[in-house]
């Protein structure tokens, strides 16, 4: 069976990854396929779409026509967020703590001060094989927003 990416920029909530094997990176890759996100704006769907021979994930969020790029480095995860806002921050998971891999900004491309809107934080929690849960955390004049996308694979 198929399993299946956004960033926004999120800390998930749920129990239990027994439905989760293999590296973090495989959990993710999992996530193939079409989801419906409840989101704080309302309801998105968000696909996820492993490219490149297996070794990038690339998830899109249909309504805001945003993608990003989970990839391997070394031992830890990359992401890169191609935003709305016109910025593209990067980020690095180095572990999973349990049920949960979060993401750490590392830099952004196209931001002209650190004090501009950007998403510096994105925690994906694995319910199940069904139920995923990320919090994107956006950062801006020194503030942090927090967003949660409750996320359903569409069957």
């Amino acid at each position: 069976m198929k399993a299946s990416t956004l960033v926004l920029s999120f800390v998930l909530l749920g129990a239990g990854s027994s439905a989760f094997t293999g590296s973090d990176f495989d959990r993710m890759k999992a996530l193939e396929g079409q989801w419906e996100a409840t989101t704080p704006e309302g309801k998105t769907r968000i696909v996820y779409q492993v490219i490149s021979n297996g070794t990038a994930l690339m998830e899109t969020i249909v309504s805001e026509n945003m993608v990003s790029v989970y990839h391997t480095d070394g031992n830890a995860i990359l992401m890169t967020h191609y935003c709305a806002a016109g910025n593209q921050p990067r980020m690095r998971a180095q572990a999973s703590s349990g049920d949960s891999i979060a993401f750490q900004y590392v830099d952004a491309a196209n931001l002209k001060s650190s004090s501009d809107g950007h998403m510096c934080r994105l925690v994906i929690k694995f319910k199940d094989a069904n139920h995923v849960t990320q919090v994107w955390t956006w950062k801006e004049g020194g503030k942090e927003t927090n967003s949660v996308f409750q996320l359903e694979r569409v069957k």
